[in-house]
């Protein structure tokens, strides 16, 4: 594993700021990825001179790591407290993740391409990333786990999966871009008389497929 030195440490300063900047200003947020080594997550050398930068870039398995500015927004946009449960759809890398256990969330994340759940799974054991990994088909989302406080899918999603909004508790709120190749990020919150949802921009996402991988 790279060492996170000062150099590393300097660079994330300068992200918080330029996302501070672009609209993230939960202080819970920007805190969790002032915190995060992105550089860790990164497998290809090719990439590391990137890790700080505000870019997406392949991690594997057709897919990515996201954007700073998406991690950053989506994690905003989860209205979240410390101690929450949060079903994640789309482990990735385990970098949103990371960042969501900084923030202080109990977090449930499924993967579904096998390759990249072993090697995750084995990354945050690593870093010390206590979350609770599953490979499985996101769109089924984690019944036996049932109630969660958020849901936050990390992938593009082109309609929104039932079972994901019928595993939020009451007053539970789901982040998901919706939609193919361009994505509308939906804000759902589950509310007394039914589902409220919201939009908030437009993004792009590697797509969430239904079928697991090996």
């Amino acid at each position: 594993m790279i060492e996170d030195g000062y150099r590393h440490k300097g660079l994330r300063k300068q992200l918080v700021e330029e996302l501070r900047r672009k609209g993230v200003t939960d202080p819970r947020v920007l805190e969790a990825i002032g915190k995060v080594p992105r550089h860790q997550f990164i497998d290809d050398t090719a990439f590391l001179e990137l890790a700080y930068s505000d870019v997406a870039f392949p991690i594997g398995c057709g897919q990515t790591i996201s954007q700073p500015y998406t991690v950053g927004m989506q994690s905003q946009l989860l209205r979240s407290a410390p101690g929450m449960r949060v079903l994640e759809i789309g482990t990735g890398c385990g970098y949103q993740t990371a960042v969501l256990v900084a923030m202080g969330l109990k977090v449930f994340s499924i993967e579904r391409q096998r390759p990249l759940y072993i090697r995750t799974k084995e990354r945050l054991a690593r870093m010390r990333v206590r979350a609770s990994l599953y490979y499985g088909d996101g769109y089924q989302g984690l019944a036996k786990e049932a109630p969660f406080d958020r849901v936050l899918v990390t992938c593009g999603a082109p309609f929104v999966p039932q079972p994901l909004l019928d595993q939020l508790k009451p007053g539970g709120i789901a982040v998901i871009p919706v939609g193919d190749g361009v994505q509308t990020m939906q804000v759902i919150e589950r509310g007394p008389e039914g589902f409220i949802t919201t939009e908030h921009g437009s993004f792009r996402f590697v797509p969430m497929l239904e079928e697991r991988s090996g």
